[in-house]
């Protein structure tokens, strides 16, 4: 028994596949280039987070020779997990920018 082909279904299944692929490029290119910046606890220690999770750049405000080796560590740690949630939340963001007006699949 042959099957019916729905030609315009194929069409549209096609043209929401190009859609999803552009805007999953998309995405990927502003995860790549947004930056959060965060800072340690104490406020001696930025870090500079890319929305993929790349640390950027580190800065230390202050010396390090009187510093608590380690409070340091500490300080450390605590601004390096902020990055990391950071990132996450920049990552959602950009998502529910990028994919927000993405129409549903269902019925399709």
């Amino acid at each position: 028994m042959a099957r019916e082909i729905d030609e315009a279904w194929i069409d549209e299944a096609i043209d929401r596949y190009k859609r999803i692929d552009g805007l999953r490029a998309e995405f990927d290119q502003a995860v790549a280039a947004h930056q959060v910046s965060v800072h340690s606890p104490d406020q001696s220690i930025e870090v500079v987070v890319t929305a993929a999770g790349d640390i950027v750049d580190v800065r230390v405000h202050g010396g390090l020779r009187q510093r608590d080796t380690v409070e340091f560590s500490r300080q450390l740690k605590a601004v390096v997990t902020s990055a990391t949630e950071a990132a996450r939340w920049a990552r959602e963001k950009l998502h529910a920018e990028i994919f927000g007006s993405l129409h549903s699949l269902e019925g399709h």
